[in-house]
């Protein structure tokens, strides 16, 4: 079975719109997926993208993502907080999620808070909150999360990514090798996997 890496961060919107439509088309085109969380921040330094102090650009993403979500009939409430995760612990339980073969529910979970409850991604209160959905013991997952095997497994897909030429979240790579950015080439990526 061809597959399909998905490199992701908790804080993206448009990574949260792929989130919550890729399973259905993977399935259907015979792909396999893995959920690889990954941090976003150093690379788009590296490559002078520098959303905060684009006032206008950040007022068209909201924009476009309530677009998107109409589109593809997804629940959209209002324009999540953000910023958003700023120690990134979000998105190292979400590594952590992910090492332990939860990845892909717990990033749906997360989605769901961010986008339609209303959470803030990396505050107690939202990880609390998806935690129980899975049964975790927040402050126990919390603190595993924190541990430098997580901070290990996070950074290899930081560094794949980047190996990837991968600049922005969310990003997608074929087993050949071939980088597709952004949830409206999530399509095309699987395709070209497939």
């Amino acid at each position: 079975m061809r597959q399909i890496d998905f490199f992701y961060f908790f804080g993206s919107a448009y990574a949260c719109l792929s989130a919550r439509r890729i399973r259905p088309i993977v399935d259907a085109a015979g792909v396999s997926i893995r959920w690889r969380p990954f941090n976003v921040r150093p690379l788009m330094q590296e490559n002078n993208v520098a959303l905060r102090t684009e006032a206008r650009k950040v007022e068209y993403i909201w924009r476009d993502i309530e677009r998107r979500s109409a589109l593809h009939g997804l629940a959209y409430v209002r324009h999540p907080i953000w910023p958003t995760d700023p120690e990134l612990l979000h998105n190292k339980v979400g590594m952590l999620a992910a090492s332990e073969g939860w990845g892909e529910d717990f990033t749906l979970a997360s989605c769901k808070a961010w986008f339609l409850k209303g959470f803030a991604l990396g505050d107690r209160a939202c990880l609390e909150h998806v935690l129980a959905q899975f049964g975790k013991d927040a402050t126990a997952t919390i603190a595993e999360a924190q541990s430098a095997r997580i901070a290990g497994l996070y950074e290899e897909n930081t560094e794949e990514a980047r190996r990837h030429g991968v600049f922005g979240s969310p990003s997608f790579v074929t087993d050949d090798g071939e980088m597709f950015w952004g949830d409206d080439r999530l399509e095309e990526a699987i395709a070209w996997a497939a």
